[in-house]
């Protein structure tokens, strides 16, 4: 079922009993979010090492290259969604798996939130014009070598994606609910020459939700509701 747009009459006693519902949502994360890149960077971080015993990424890393993903939390009523992508199948890194969109920040970026921003006008056609920023969650280190910052923002629900068919081939959304729920929030390993290696994962329906992005949302769980 398709999800309501804000037009939509609603139960008002739905919307109320909704911890995801747009406004109540921002009443979460403001306060725990900040606009300031830099005090962000200067906190502690996260990444794919956290569940692994050596973590050695959160020891300084010079290789670390900056990137930003945009975060976008669609207000609908009566409850918000999540806009992810599918990256096409013939990409050279991480080819048919679950992204925010975004990518590395440019010396040319004003900062990462701008990052973000040009990233998803790229892949996904999102208007900047239709985008409200909330802050910055912690930095998320890879083990491919990013320190990437993570942009959450309200989108106005009237926006309409235009997936660049060079690196997205899918773009949905997932109900807000269902990726900060932790009973949806699997942990699972795969065997590495390194040795077992182990990761968050979110399946939701057809799509499989793993890795960085299972980890960024998993973070985000933790800051904001925990």
């Amino acid at each position: 079922m398709p999800l309501p747009l804000a037009s939509d009459p609603l139960d008002a006693s739905a919307v109320a009993a909704s911890p995801f519902a747009p406004q109540r949502f921002r009443a979460v994360a403001e306060p725990r979010l900040t606009l300031d890149p830099d005090a962000v960077y200067a906190g502690e971080p996260t990444g794919d090492d956290w569940l692994n015993p050596d973590g050695r990424l959160f020891e300084p890393q010079p290789r670390l290259r900056d990137a930003a993903v945009l975060v976008p939390i669609v207000a609908r009523e009566p409850e918000a969604s999540v806009i992810l992508t599918r990256r096409t199948d013939h990409l050279s890194s991480h080819a048919g798996q679950i992204a925010f969109p975004g990518g590395k920040i440019d010396p040319t970026d004003a900062s990462p939130a701008e990052a973000a921003l040009r990233e998803a006008e790229e892949e996904i056609g999102l208007d900047r014009g239709l985008v409200e920023m909330l802050g910055y969650a912690a930095p998320y280190h890879t083990r491919s070598g990013f320190r990437i910052l993570p942009v959450l923002a309200m989108i106005r629900p009237g926006y309409r994606a235009t997936p660049n068919p060079n690196e997205v081939a899918d773009v949905f959304e997932v109900p807000l609910g269902f990726l900060m729920n932790p009973d949806n929030h699997r942990i699972n390993f795969r065997e590495a020459p390194s040795g077992r290696r182990y990761f968050y994962e979110m399946p939701y329906g057809d799509h499989y939700i793993w890795g960085v992005t299972a980890g960024i949302l998993r973070r985000i769980y933790e800051r904001l509701y925990i």
